[in-house]
């Protein structure tokens, strides 16, 4: 199928734009979280200081690979382009790689509760889900 023969769902709009404006989100957080000041830090609970303090510059990188990966796929498939998809699985795999810092080379369950795993896991499961429509759109003739 060509570009002017496919007639998209609205949906389709909607569920990719709403994919960047999720991943413009992340950009964000990731920005916060690495121009922390140290006076910033220090406010945090004392416990907490060391999960902000002590990660390494190669969980820091996976999460600036996820979030801009993500972006770039999530724009990459809002214009029906096949190039999202390497974009998308790098995505996901910066956050797999930065969460498994987070909950398994830190205390930070210990310190932050069972409950602090449940944003990371969301974040987990949409990525897998932008990829799982990815292939829904292609499969439909969505994508060129």
């Amino acid at each position: 199928m060509n570009e002017q023969t496919v007639t998209l769902p609205k949906s389709f709009y909607w569920i990719a734009s709403l994919a960047v404006v999720w991943n413009l989100i992340g950009i964000a957080s990731y920005l916060a979280q690495v121009t922390m000041s140290p006076e910033a830090i220090a406010q945090l609970p004392i416990e907490q200081q060391p999960l902000y303090r002590e990660i390494p510059v190669w969980a820091t990188s996976a999460y600036a690979i996820a979030v801009t990966a993500g972006v770039i796929g999530s724009v990459l498939l809002l214009l029906r382009k096949s190039l999202a998809m390497p974009f998308l699985a790098l995505s996901l795999a910066g956050i797999i790689v930065q969460m498994a810092h987070a909950f398994l080379l830190t205390d930070a369950l210990d310190v932050l509760g069972i409950t602090s795993a449940i944003l990371p896991l969301f974040l987990i499961a949409v990525a897998i889900a932008l990829l799982w429509y990815f292939h829904y759109c292609r499969k439909q003739g969505w994508i060129i």
